[in-house]
């Protein structure tokens, strides 16, 4: 059976893409051959007028390229070939002298939406689903397949770089705004509107376009002006990647082949430049994270067989400070389930309603969701200082201070207020589950969902299971998890799980670096241009010196004095400077902005010695001091794969992407590598940095992380 169906509707053929088997729509090499059989059929049949491209699939036109032919693509002679098969072909789709219209329903990316930029018209739905996009770059090429040389004579230089550069996917109404379609609809007329779009196309008919300001005009049509933007457009990326990742800057340079010398050249560039990405280290992580997360998707979270969640409609929330609020708004925005708040104090209550209707408002602001959408959002969101309203709940999350005995007495005081069928879970970040659920008679039900700070932004949930936790539970939880738009990992129940366990020794260090007299700019500095977003004191900041500190001493209890606070980290808390939240930590704040370091800081270090300010040695002290503990963590048994701790790592303390995370960091520096440095860490600095037993164990039997 073919990929495609087609029919003839009076005179339009209507060409409907459904890849048997798969769940998205990809170009391979099966569909790119049955559409340049039809290609042929409306060039030499002078009864079709034209034709429009659909989708069969619901919710889907075409997601991109088959993945898995890239994959297995062995050098840039077949890479560059590839890619000069599907610039032929939307080519041919462009050059036709018949018009074809893209009739998008679902996704609509990368060379999916290469070929809809081959069309003559394009028409999307209002399908909350239906997004467009280029997001090569973020697997480490660029959109080759005409994107970089069509989009910007679409909608201009400056709008086309900042959909190529940052890979985003563009909603609908905003993708018409924009000019990236011309026309949108409700999905139940789209062929209907599609077709009669053809005929009257083919009649002559010319849509009207958006036409540039006239300063658009002088920027982007004048070499001075398209130059400025595209220095800009470097200095930018430059900034945001730290030369890390070549494909931004390949993008750039196809971008500006195209518009200099033609689009010829500039589709000549497109192929040369992704042959050369394709076959690159960067490139070849960050698609194996891409496989790495969309098996995760699938994944249910329990060992031993399937298990069918729950279904969680009611979600109830102790607490409505930052976190609580921040969950409860992702709750109900992303999950549309009912949430009720608990808190003891009346105002604090308030407060958090009124965090969760900001952050509604900035949906509607941004056009994310209408105004009935609004209303009914804010419905799904209530709150009292007592119990009422839980009796029903399905699922409720503690979010209140890392206090073990007050959520000790929160878990004692909710089972004889919850339903038989009710989870009940901690977002604990660093204490053990089993000490918060002994006290309940049903610790079979009692798990962790550690979310991250800022929660409507972080992309990751740890979901953490105890001994006793049942599997049902488990299931429930990661599943309410991805409906919440989270990439959900399972870790078992160590003290300080997987990404807090394998960031208190990081965290520790930069301490003890400052405590030595290395300059604060230095260390950011270091693990910046090492790949992290942000520095380890940026970071302390940003959660919280007193947060920070109380969780570095849960660790200490667990694991001895190497996850130990830092004497600078307590004087700083003593002294009441907690980072962003009170203006004041290693840094100043202004009106919540970083203004600069704070020098005061030094007055609390001991300065007991000056410690070495080689870049080299401060990089290694920090990040092998993630890097081991990752890997004793993972020996431990603490998380189920290197696949989640990889992804946990990436996508919840920042770790490299290019890099692969850091249990596939240290295969590719080789496990004798990894105790070369180790050990001369250890010879100058301590204890802390004797090599995790894994390490030997592996360069010994030539094991690694990942054996394929």
């Amino acid at each position: 059976m073919g990929a495609i169906r087609t029919e003839n509707r009076s005179g339009v053929l209507i060409i409907s893409v459904d890849l048997p088997g798969e769940g998205v729509n990809k170009i391979n090499e099966a569909v790119r051959l049955e559409l340049e059989e039809l290609m042929s059929e409306l060039e030499t049949n002078p009864q079709m007028l034209g034709a429009v491209l659909i989708s069969s699939k619901p919710d889907n036109f075409i997601a991109g390229a088959d993945i898995e032919e890239f994959v297995a693509l062995k050098d840039c002679a077949q890479a560059e070939k590839l890619v000069r098969a599907g610039q032929a072909l939307i080519n041919r789709i462009e050059d036709l002298g018949k018009p074809v219209v893209a009739a998008i329903n679902g996704a609509c990316l990368g060379g999916g939406y290469e070929a809809a930029l081959g069309c003559t018209y394009r028409i999307a739905t209002t399908h909350p689903k239906t997004v467009l996009g280029l997001p090569e770059v973020q697997l480490g090429i660029i959109p080759a397949a005409g994107g970089c040389q069509r989009l910007p004579r679409l909608i201009g230089l400056r709008a086309a770089l900042d959909i190529i550069l940052t890979g985003k996917s563009v909603p609908a109404r905003q993708a018409h705004r924009l000019g990236m379609v011309d026309e949108i609809v409700h999905p139940a007329i789209l062929l209907d509107v599609a077709v009669d779009a053809a005929q009257r196309l083919h009649g002559g008919w010319k849509p009207k376009r958006r036409r540039a300001s006239l300063t658009g005009i002088v920027l982007e049509k004048s070499w001075l002006g398209r130059s400025i933007m595209l220095r800009i457009a470097r200095r930018q990326v430059r900034k945001k990647t730290h030369g890390h990742y070549p494909g931004p800057f390949a993008a750039i340079e196809a971008v500006e082949c195209g518009l200099t010398r033609g689009i010829k050249e500039g589709l000549a560039f497109e192929a040369d430049r992704f042959s050369q990405l394709a076959m690159g280290d960067v490139c070849r992580k960050l698609v194996q994270i891409f496989f790495a997360t969309r098996a995760l998707k699938k994944d249910d979270g329990v060992e031993g067989g399937e298990v069918t969640p729950r279904p969680v409609a009611k979600v109830g929330v102790v607490g409505a400070g930052f976190m609580g609020a921040g969950i409860a708004s992702v709750a109900v925005s992303r999950a549309r389930a009912d949430v009720r708040f608990q808190e003891s104090d009346w105002n604090r209550l308030g407060a958090g309603l009124a965090t969760v209707r900001d952050s509604l408002k900035r949906r509607l602001k941004q056009r994310r969701i209408t105004k009935y959408e609004y209303r009914e959002l804010v419905s799904l969101v209530s709150g009292g200082v007592d119990w009422s309203g839980f009796r029903s709940m399905d699922l409720v999350i503690e979010a209140v201070y890392e206090d073990l005995g007050l959520k000790r007495d929160i878990f004692s005081q909710l089972e004889g207020v919850v339903g038989e069928r009710c989870i009940l879970a901690s977002n604990t970040s660093t204490i053990p589950i089993a000490t918060i659920a002994d006290v309940t008679q049903r610790p079979d039900r009692v798990l962790g969902m550690h979310f991250f700070s800022p929660v409507e932004r972080m992309p990751l949930l740890e979901v953490i299971v105890a001994e006793a936790t049942a599997p049902w539970a488990t299931a429930t939880a990661v599943a309410f998890g991805k409906r919440l738009g989270k990439t959900v990992i399972v870790a078992r129940d160590h003290p300080g799980f997987w990404v807090n366990r394998i960031l208190s020794p990081y965290l520790v260090e930069a301490g003890r670096l400052i405590e030595e007299g290395i300059e604060i700019e230095a260390l950011e500095r270091s693990m910046v241009e090492f790949g992290f977003p942000v520095g380890p004191i940026t970071l302390l900041d940003e959660v919280g010196l007193d947060v920070a500190f109380k969780a570095s001493s849960v660790m200490q209890d667990a694991y001895g004095e190497r996850m130990g606070p830092p004497r600078v980290l307590k004087h700083l808390v003593e002294s009441g400077r907690l980072g962003r939240k009170t203006g004041q930590g290693f840094y100043r704040y202004k009106n919540g902005k970083r203004t600069s370091v704070d020098s005061s800081v030094y007055d609390h270090v001991a300065m007991y010695g000056r410690g070495s300010n080689s870049e080299a040695d401060i990089e290694h002290r920090l990040v092998y001091s993630l890097l081991n503990e990752a890997a004793r963590t993972y020996d431990e048994g603490v998380i189920r794969s290197p696949r989640d701790g990889d992804l946990g790592a990436i996508f919840g303390l920042g770790f490299p992407p290019f890099r692969g995370g850091p249990l596939r960091y240290l295969d590719s520096l080789g496990p004798s590598e990894a105790i070369s440095v180790l050990d001369r860490l250890q010879e100058h600095y301590g204890e802390r940095f004797t090599p995790a037993p894994i390490l030997a164990e592996f360069a010994n039997k030539a094991k690694r992380f990942y054996p394929d």
